[in-house]
């Protein structure tokens, strides 16, 4: 039968049925674009956690030898302390908020996902005119 001489419920009947493959397919593609995404965000929270550890011994030992160089330089124990505590926690702020920015929401978005959500939807409309 030629696609002129098709009844609207056969029509009809094709369009929920590729409407029903479409769906499914981009679910399969969101669900493979956000599996990617989620595993570069544990590997990058991963690589922040050992990173910190590894770091943490020898940050605490500098600091110590930083406090004991100003206690030399003639202040005193608790000022020499509080100095670099701040200067510390500066720094620990600074480097926090890189990396809260880097695991921000828009970096989990699945773009290729949604551009093609948008294509399907032009060409719906499309075929629908």
């Amino acid at each position: 039968m030629s696609d002129m001489n098709r009844s609207v419920p056969d029509l009809l009947g094709d369009l929920v049925q590729q409407t029903t493959t479409l769906v499914r397919k981009e679910v399969q593609l969101a669900r493979a674009e956000m599996g990617e995404k989620v595993s570069k965000a544990g590997a990058a929270a991963g690589g922040i956690a050992v990173g910190g550890v590894l770091l943490l011994a020898a940050l605490v030992i500098l600091l110590e030898a930083v406090v004991a160089f100003l206690v030399t330089l003639g202040l005193s124990a608790p000022l020499a302390g509080l100095i670099v505590a701040v200067v510390v926690a500066l720094i620990g702020y600074i480097m926090l908020q890189s990396g809260l920015k880097a695991l921000k929401a828009g970096n989990l978005t699945p773009e290729r996902t949604v551009n093609q959500l948008s294509r399907d939807a032009q060409a719906a409309k499309e075929t629908v005119r």
